[in-house]
């Protein structure tokens, strides 16, 4: 993994790369308040699916670090809370209900606190290993050194490992299995220029930013191999929600002829929907699209259509990798 740590737990208290920041500053966040845990996934303080359940987990563990009156009503009201935040990343929601089962079993114990914060760090350390996992199985995809184009952030700063699109890439990087990355932006809170770009330099691949409309005349140039991404929930059949303008990519390697992998442990994926049209996706602030870095570049009396995700179906998707295998369609988890 690279030399920072996107989520570290040290003297009592929940450690967070500020990745709001990133790359001209690199800030770090310190807290125990449960309540700040959730405010920094709401504002993308950390991102990513397996980021957001692992900080998910330490919040739950972390409101129990004093004495209230109450366990019960203390816990739901922590557990909506951090339900809330955001909507279409499984992992939250896997880790929240791994976080309930071990609160009703210790609900009555003088040690609630402590088993609760040693659920947490299970969690965390579970999702190390599943990086490294799928790091390994995706070396299976290369058979040559390849250019890869990949969207959003799916690396460390994404996971509380080393990540998991990026980190397949980075690993067969460090094998001699890639040539050149080539990063979108990743409109409208351009991940892939400050996070991606971030990581790749740090790891020191070799890539090149370019705009996310720029894909197609990549593709047809023939300057791309292969591309890769993460997922933030995949359905039983494969379908794969992940950040807006993944489905786009999916469509134009259908096109040109290039096969698109996912990335994703497998806690993003969600057995109990049978298909992608049940993922809830969610819409984000329209000041994210009429603002920069709050500079406003419009109106803001425009409106603004603004969904954080779009949905990939499993027929554009070449192979899915986790933790487990290398899954190829028809998908059966």
């Amino acid at each position: 993994m690279n030399d920072f740590k996107t989520i570290d737990f040290k003297n009592d208290k929940l450690i967070l790369i500020d990745q709001t920041k990133l790359p001209l500053e690199e800030v770090y966040i310190e807290t125990d308040d449960y309540n700040r845990i959730a405010e920094s996934i709401e504002k993308l303080e950390v991102r990513g699916a397996p980021a957001i359940g692992v900080a998910a987990a330490y919040a739950v563990a972390l409101s129990f670090k004093n004495q209230v009156e109450n366990n019960d009503l203390h816990f739901q009201n922590v557990y909506e809370r951090l339900r809330q935040t955001r909507p279409t990343a499984v992992n939250l929601f896997w880790s929240l209900d791994k976080m309930k089962n071990v609160f009703n079993s210790v609900k009555f114990s003088r040690y609630i606190y402590i088993e609760l914060l040693s659920e947490a760090k299970s969690i965390h350390q579970d999702d190390i290993e599943k990086c490294e996992k799928m790091a390994a199985n995706g070396l299976e995809i290369f058979d040559s050194p390849k250019t890869v184009l990949t969207h959003c952030n799916a690396g460390q700063l994404a996971t509380g490992g080393g990540g998991t699109a990026l980190y397949v890439i980075i690993n067969a990087f460090r094998k001699g299995l890639v040539k050149l990355v080539y990063a979108d932006e990743t409109r409208p809170l351009l991940q892939g220029s400050r996070l991606t770009a971030f990581e790749l330099e740090k790891a020191n691949v070799p890539f090149k930013i370019n705009t996310d409309s720029t894909a197609a005349m990549l593709m047809s140039q023939k300057k791309i191999d292969m591309v890769i991404t993460g997922a933030d929930r995949i359905a039983a059949n494969g379908d794969a929600a992940n950040k807006i303008g993944t489905y786009n990519l999916a469509v134009l390697c259908s096109f040109h002829k290039i096969p698109f992998y996912i990335v994703a442990p497998t806690s993003t994926i969600d057995s109990s929907l049978n298909s992608g049209k049940d993922i809830i996706i969610e819409e984000r602030s329209k000041t994210e699209i009429t603002k920069i870095k709050d500079v406003q570049i419009t109106k803001d009396k425009y409106e603004v259509y603004a969904p954080a995700f779009d949905l990939t179906p499993n027929h554009l998707i070449t192979a899915i990798i986790t933790e487990k295998s290398l899954h190829k369609p028809p998908y059966k988890f």
